[in-house]
């Protein structure tokens, strides 16, 4: 979803696999970051050495003012980027379930968008663990299992923690993988899949506009 959305407005994207070796890209060669989940945790860099380069480049990009989005994982890394504590929550969160806007999720261009702006919204979740809200950051939606669902920094520095960007084709290539006993309802995906698209095509809109060409 996320490929696709940006290709639809002429954006090109260079993806990194830094768990595959791949080079860390300078903060300042981007104009923006999106930031993609997977199975280790923050916290876990003697395994996993590249996740304290990716740790200082969401700070980074973040300083510099870089449009930047981060997905599950990436929104934990950017939440401890950003000085929060980052840690297991109380179960896991998985499926398809919902989020509510706050107050400002519900203002905001991104989660809430200019006339589509509801309470709440479904959305495909994966996750156990959780954040703390960064310092300086705005609480756009919580679930009913964790309070910090999205954030915002400034006004283009976003942090989610559910998955907006599984596609039908995706979510086929994920079922084999599901815990044993868990199912996705293709028809509750669809409707989470047509919020996550909406999402990422607000989100490079903005940062279309406000970041850097």
């Amino acid at each position: 979803m996320i490929g696709s959305q940006a290709h639809a407005r002429g954006i090109e994207l260079r993806v990194a696999r830094m768990d595959l070796g791949d080079a860390l890209p300078a903060a300042g060669d981007l104009g923006g970051l999106v930031v993609m989940g997977g199975p280790m945790n923050v916290g876990e860099d003697a395994a996993y050495p590249h996740l304290a380069a990716e740790d200082a480049l969401l700070a980074e990009a973040a300083a510099d003012g870089i449009p930047v989005l981060g997905v599950c994982l990436g929104s934990q890394l950017l939440a401890s980027a950003l000085g929060a504590r980052v840690f297991k929550g109380p179960s896991l969160e998985i499926g398809i379930g919902e989020i509510t806007l706050t107050a400002d999720g519900e203002r905001d261009p991104v989660l809430g968008g200019e006339g589509s702006a509801a309470p709440a919204a479904p959305v495909l979740q994966w996750h156990h663990h959780t954040f703390d809200l960064p310092p300086g950051c705005v609480r756009l939606a919580s679930s009913r299992a964790y309070e910090n669902e999205a954030f915002r920094l400034g006004d283009r520095v976003y942090g989610i923690q559910f998955h907006p960007e599984i596609d039908a084709p995706l979510l086929r290539g994920w079922t084999p993988h599901l815990p044993e006993g868990v199912t996705i309802d293709e028809v509750a995906h669809a409707r989470a899949a047509r919020a996550g698209r909406d999402l990422i095509s607000r989100f490079f809109d903005l940062a279309g506009r406000a970041g850097p060409s």
